[in-house]
């Protein structure tokens, strides 16, 4: 049995629960258990926070069009909370990473992705987003002057390669407030980079990324023993 399935059914039998994760506390311990978590499906069968959910904090949408979704809503609280690193790193879909396993994770990917070059769109989004320290995603795009046609998806899938090469993560999240002052719709990711997230040691790490590598690949391989090497070097590279 491998672990990933050994530390469910000890968070079920202790819990009393059936069928996963009831409370954002849970899926915190779970991030912090795991080392790596992403939010949605990743490709791997089970390895996700939205599979691990219990029936009742699964998404759920109403007669009147409205609906209720937990796991969405602890997104916040997991990265406030747990301490928990969140962004798009995982194949280009978002997920959890610990703060024990994020200096590794962080020393490979900026391996990968070598520091963008003066002048480039890169370099001015990280510029922008360093003198405000964090900003709103559409708030962003805007003071970055990607206001265009078509200029949304763009700007997103430049964001987007920023996470992967863990130069941008996310903070928090933002919602819209109704006249009644009660939070709606899905929110707007507040971004960051690690650096002033975390401070600049708690990305720190002692080994080659090389060696961050395999560590993180070896961990990988004791939580899902029976997934393919391929599956696992897809989310890790």
């Amino acid at each position: 049995m491998s672990k990933f399935s050994d530390y469910f059914i000890q968070l079920q039998e202790r819990n009393r629960a059936q069928g996963g994760i009831h409370s954002c506390p849970e899926l915190i311990e779970c991030v912090q258990q795991m080392g790596f978590l992403p939010l949605l499906d990743s490709g791997i069968q089970g390895f996700s926070a939205e599979s691990l959910m219990a029936e009742e904090c699964r998404f759920i949408q109403f007669p009147d069009g409205s609906w209720e979704w937990p796991l969405w809503e602890w997104k916040g609280s997991v990265i406030r909370d747990g301490g928990c690193v969140y962004g798009k790193f995982f194949a280009g879909k978002a997920g959890f990473i610990s703060r024990e396993w994020w200096p590794d994770f962080f020393n490979w990917r900026r391996s990968q992705h070598p520091t963008p070059e003066e002048g480039s769109i890169e370099d001015m989004i990280l510029a922008t987003l360093r003198e405000h320290g964090s900003m709103k995603t559409r708030n962003l795009r805007a003071a970055c002057d990607f206001t265009g046609k078509n200029m949304r998806s763009k700007f997103d899938a430049i964001v987007c390669r920023l996470q992967m090469g863990a130069r941008i993560v996310t903070e928090d999240f933002v919602y819209p407030v109704d006249r009644h002052g009660h939070e709606y719709g899905f929110g707007w990711a507040l971004l960051t980079t690690p650096e002033c997230l975390l401070g600049k040691d708690a990305c720190m790490c002692e080994r080659n990324p090389h060696e961050s590598y395999q560590r993180m690949a070896e961990h990988f391989n004791h939580l899902l023993p029976r997934v393919p090497e391929k599956l696992i070097r897809k989310l890790l590279k």
